[in-house]
């Protein structure tokens, strides 16, 4: 016999995320030997980094030995030791490719991956067939499965062996047709700080669908001991994660301080170790504050972190442990306004009263609305962009707190040079508490995210368009 071999190969079929793989094989007159599962190759090929948990393999021993249609809440990835098997795969997932079938002979040199909520069937086409799969989660009897019928008419498997010859369970037997099957939800997505501005807007972004969650520190609390064990963490893709301290000054005192690090470091990386040991997908909002602001022109995702105060401090702690996490974004903004209390509201406020500000002009940055930073996050979450850091922030011209107030006094019909602008020093001489340091740039590069392409919206036709709103 002579030597052969079979390089690795990845094939598209039809229902997304199911994915067959020719293997890499090699052999000679001794035998063969095949490389059935190899992350690094497989991954550069396309295959999810899927995380698997668990080996399990199925032997059957007589030809025609029929299973399925099972669509479990997990990723499998099957492939055949000994024998051959024909398989059939329906697409059980909500959505418009719910009821595609494909079918393929699987041997020894070829495996299968089956994203969760794919119904997965085998008929075996040799004695003495065994096939093995990886899953990324351990069997639990309140796991959700979707079943449909071997013998639905409507996907019509063209099953190699009739069913009516070959062994099948009674339980196979009796599952649904697919006008019966109640699609697989998809996995649930958590977000947290759901109360605040950000969540809020998160909320009207990703709406109320039934696998969409929001949460409280009342209804998870991060800094828990229990954190581990407060979910089925198995049943979750994503959680973004917009729950912050936020009170830059207040942080400059001993139990704000206490306070900062409990949410922003120590409760993010008790987050991080859920997301990197279920598979979860981390979204965390950070802050322009991890800069000390010294840069000439804008700040690049990877500038070194060179926080000021306790809340730039505690929030690049928390960035450092969320970069942990296998698949994660760290979302970095600045000057961020949303619905409540903010620093626009506040102008508005003055403008109406008769008051004349002194608003700092030696900051610089971009507002950015918490509707952008909504849109942002989906944006990467649905084109699955790479893994990593991303600045986002409102686009156009740079300005200053001072300018921004003199363009809410001018929407306003207000004279705008009843705002002085005045430096930080000078702001904050006759403070009667703490503050915290400020970065004097707050101007963040957007290259990479648009690069993904996202268009950030100019932070001042936002802006126009927030007072708009609030006038209505």
């Amino acid at each position: 016999m002579t030597e052969f071999s079979k390089p690795l190969a990845a094939r598209e079929t039809g229902i997304p995320g199911l994915v067959l793989f020719d293997l890499p094989v090699h052999g000679d007159s001794r035998g063969w030997f095949k490389e059935n599962w190899q992350r690094e190759k497989m991954t550069a090929l396309g295959l999810p980094d899927f995380g698997p948990v668990q080996n399990n393999v199925s032997f059957n021993d007589a030809i025609g030995t029929t299973r399925g249609i099972h669509a479990e809440p997990w990723d499998k990835w099957v492939s055949v030791a000994t024998g051959r098997i024909f398989g059939a795969w329906v697409d059980l997932r909500e959505g418009p490719t719910f009821g595609a079938v494909f079918t393929a002979e699987i041997d020894p040199s070829t495996a299968i991956f089956v994203p969760r909520g794919v119904g997965n069937s085998y008929q075996t086409l040799e004695p003495d067939t065994a096939y093995t799969y990886l899953v990324n989660d351990h069997w639990s009897p309140t796991a959700s499965y979707t079943f449909l019928n071997l013998a639905d008419e409507t996907v019509a498997v063209p099953w190699p062996i009739p069913l009516d010859r070959v062994e099948i369970s009674a339980k196979d037997l009796a599952h649904p047709r697919l006008a019966d099957v109640t699609p697989m939800a998809p996995a649930k997505v958590l977000v947290l700080g759901a109360a605040g501005q950000l969540g809020r807007a998160l909320r009207a972004e990703f709406g109320d669908a039934p696998h969409i969650e929001y949460a409280t520190r009342a209804d998870l609390d991060l800094t828990a001991a229990d954190l581990a064990t407060a979910r089925r963490w198995r049943d979750y893709d994503t959680i973004v994660n917009a729950a912050a301290y936020t009170a830059v000054d207040l942080a400059e005192t001993p139990d704000g301080r206490q306070d900062a690090w409990a949410a922003n470091a120590t409760g993010v990386a008790a987050l991080a170790a859920v997301a990197a040991e279920n598979g979860i997908t981390l979204v965390h909002v950070s802050s322009d504050y991890v800069f000390d602001g010294s840069l000439r022109g804008a700040y690049p995702e990877d500038a070194a972190l060179r926080p000021l105060g306790v809340y730039g401090q505690s929030k690049a702690a928390g960035d450092l442990a969320v970069s942990t996490v296998p698949r994660h974004y760290v979302v970095r903004t600045s000057w961020v306004i949303g619905d409540g209390k903010n620093f626009v509201r506040t102008m508005q406020s003055l403008a109406e009263r008769g008051v004349d500000p002194r608003v700092v002009d030696d900051q610089m940055g971009r507002l950015t609305f918490t509707e952008e930073i909504a849109r942002g996050i989906r944006h990467l979450l649905e084109h699955r962009a790479p893994a990593g850091v991303y600045n986002l922030t409102g686009g156009g011209d740079p300005t200053s707190w001072a300018d921004v107030a003199r363009a809410v006094f001018a929407a306003a019909g207000h004279d705008p040079s009843r705002v002085t602008g005045v430096s930080t020093d000078e702001y904050f001489a006759s403070a009667s508490g703490p503050t915290a340091p400020r970065p004097r740039n707050s101007v963040l590069d957007l290259t990479k995210i648009e690069a993904t392409g996202f268009v950030p919206a100019d932070a001042a036709a936002s802006l126009q368009s927030y007072l708009e709103a609030a006038h209505g």
